[in-house]
Formats: C-alpha cells, structure tokens, sequence
C-alpha cells in the first residue's frame, strides 16, 4: 500500500527487534563483567603474600671425631679340652665294681672301674711269701759267712734269690694295677658305657673324662694376616649360648705350616674356664686383638642410611652446623664396627656433623636445628 494512511512489513517489524536486541547487549555486558570479576579474583590471589616457610626441623647430631679405633681379627672357631681322654681298660677282664655316676667329678688318681683280679692277687700273696723266705734266708747267710760256716758264693745266691722274690712281688702288683682302671687327672665323667659283670677287652671304651676348667680355642686365619700374629695376643671369645658375654683367651700356638688345601694358618689359644660354662665342641667366634687403628673416623651406627645405593649419612651444613643448617645427604663407606660406633673409611672429614636420629623425615636442603649434639666417640 502506498500513501498516508499505509504501513508497510518493514516499518511494521522494527519495533518488535529492538528488544531483543537491548537484551542481547546485556547479556554480554554480564558476561564481560563475571570475567572481569574472575581474572581480578585471581590477580588478587596472585598477588597474596606466600606462606610462611616451615620450621626447621629438630633432629639430634653428632660430631665426626677421629680417635684410636681397636681393631681386630674374627674367626670361627671352636673349643677342645686342654686334657681329655677316653677311659679304657688295660687288660681284659670282667668288671667286678663301678665306682664312678655319669656326670661325677673324680681327683686325679680315683680307682673308677675295677676287674675282676683274684688270681693275680692269690699269686701276690704266694710271691710275697716266697719273698719274706728269701729274705730270712739271706740274713742267715749273713750270720754264717762270717763264722765260715757258709761260702761268700752262697751268700751272693741268697741275694740273688731275695731279689728275684721282690722283683716277682713287684710284677703282680704292676698286673694288679692293670686290673683296675683310674682317673689320670681331675675332671668331668661322662655318660657311662659299660655295666657291672661286663667282660671287657683291651681299649674298650668304658667312659670319657674331661678336665673342662681350661680350654683350646682353636681356629684358622688366612696366610696375608700371618704378619699380624704373635704369641700372647689377646682372644675374645663370645658364643651364642652365651649372649653379651666375652670370654679372654691368649694365643699359646701358631701352626708352623699353613694349610695346603685353604692357605690358612692354625692359631691355638688357651682359655681359662673356672665356672665351666663352656664345654669341649661348641662353635664359637673368636676376635683377635690387633694394633689399634689410628685417627679413625666414627659416627654412631644410627647415623647411617643403608638403601639399594650403599650407605649414606645427613650432614647438617653451615656456618653453624653445630647448632643450626642445612641437611645434605653424603654418600659413605663404611669399615668395622665396634660397640654402637662405626668407622667410615671414606664420605666424610673430622668435624663434620652428622644427623643421629630423624633424618628419615628430613628431605635435602631441608632447614635443621641441632635440638641435642651428642660427645662424639673418643671425647
């Protein structure tokens, strides 16, 4: 339509539209505006002064000392009697009486087994009076030679006969000594092995006897250490039956010869045992005393981190390491150990501190505060 009076479709929709524009321009002004919020939410986060940093951590350190180390030589070894036999008859024989319990301490001397001895006895007493006829007989030739009324030769017969008697005499009873078997020297029986009316023979074993207050300490060292070995060194014997005790010994022997099979050498010593807790048999380890080891390095052994690495300690670092610094882990090698102490051959210098307890919860470059310093061996 045309004129005045006529609308036409374009002029018809611009009022419709401009609302939905209006709309349109708020919605994006909002959005600018949370953005705008958001980033200078952040920018404010940002910009927050940080966290204070964390206390340093307290932990309990040790100063590296050098001192004179001990030092020695370990071996197992094991244990034999100084004196120690098997007790076995002489002669054969029947046993006619026991005179000893298993397990019995006997004097030197003790008559233990006896056999069966009646003849030799009944043939003591006939050689004895053979003797004392003998005898009277001489002491008449004595009497009548000087009278002439017997020859000088018939006295030089009757000595002769005297002395053949005591020498018969003296022959039984030395097989009357066989018929009995005795303890040679004080000590320990043992378990018993024969019975009364038993018919024993010559080296049938009847029982052992064990003098057990002094012992061998025998065992073998290699042939580089044969410099090292002297006769009257000391032995620290310890044994497993015997947890936390320390036994002395001292070196008596060296084999002359080493070993052709292990190159080792064989080292006696000879240990006092006046209570008798050893016994003859037992495995043992024994310590041989050597010259100490001079200016070496120790830390308690609580101070060292073992790991799939090797060892390694944490040093405190610092101006003031005794008090206060940083923890820096140091990789270490280690030597013997003695008592709650370690030596460490390599890793560390004297006067270095090292962490004792708590360096599992301290990371590298950690701060630490030395809450305790432990004296440090040798001080």
């Amino acid at each position: 339509m045309s004129g005045d009076g006529v609308v036409t479709e374009h002029e018809a929709g611009e009022p419709a539209q401009r609302p939905q524009k209006r709309a349109a321009i708020i919605v994006v002004i909002a959005v600018i505006a949370v953005f705008a919020l958001l980033f200078g939410w952040r920018s404010w986060r940002n910009s927050a002064p940080p966290p204070p940093a964390p206390p340093p951590t307290a932990v309990v350190a040790a100063v590296v000392n050098p001192i004179s180390v001990p030092s020695s030589l370990e071996a197992v070894g094991s244990l034999r009697a100084v004196r120690e036999v098997m007790l076995a008859p002489e002669v054969a024989g029947r046993v006619s009486r026991i005179n000893f319990s298993g397990g019995q301490y006997v004097g030197a001397g003790a008559t233990l087994v006896q056999l069966y001895d009646g003849p030799e006895r009944a043939d003591r007493q006939a050689a004895a009076a053979k003797a004392e006829f003998a005898r009277l007989q001489l002491a008449r030739t004595h009497g009548l030679v000087p009278t002439g009324a017997e020859s000088r030769e018939m006295l030089q017969q009757r000595q002769a006969e005297y002395a053949q008697a005591v020498a018969a005499v003296h022959q039984l009873d030395a097989r009357l000594v066989q018929k009995r078997v005795a303890a040679p020297f004080s000590g320990q029986i043992g378990v018993r092995q024969i019975n009364p009316g038993q018919y024993l023979n010559p080296g049938d074993k009847v029982a052992s006897l064990t003098a057990l207050d002094q012992l061998f300490v025998d065992f073998t060292v290699p042939q580089q250490e044969l410099a090292k070995l002297q006769a009257g060194r000391e032995v620290r014997v310890t044994s497993d039956a015997f947890p936390g005790r320390v036994f002395t010994a001292r070196v008596t022997t060296i084999e002359p010869r080493v070993d052709e099979a292990s190159r080792n050498i064989w080292v006696q010593a000879t240990l006092a045992n006046p209570d008798r807790a050893l016994r003859p048999g037992m495995y043992i380890t024994a310590a041989l005393a050597l010259d100490p080891i001079p200016n070496a390095l120790v830390v308690p052994v609580t101070a060292i981190m073992t790991s799939a690495q090797g060892d390694s300690v944490m040093a405190v670092r610092g101006a003031q390491a005794r008090k206060e610094g940083k923890a820096e882990p140091v990789a270490v090698k280690t030597g013997r150990r003695f008592g709650n102490s370690v030596v460490v051959t390599s890793g560390l210098k004297a006067g270095d501190v090292v962490v004792t307890e708590g360096q599992l919860r301290v990371q590298p470059g950690a701060d630490l505060k030395v809450s305790k310093l432990i004296p440090a061996a040798g001080e």
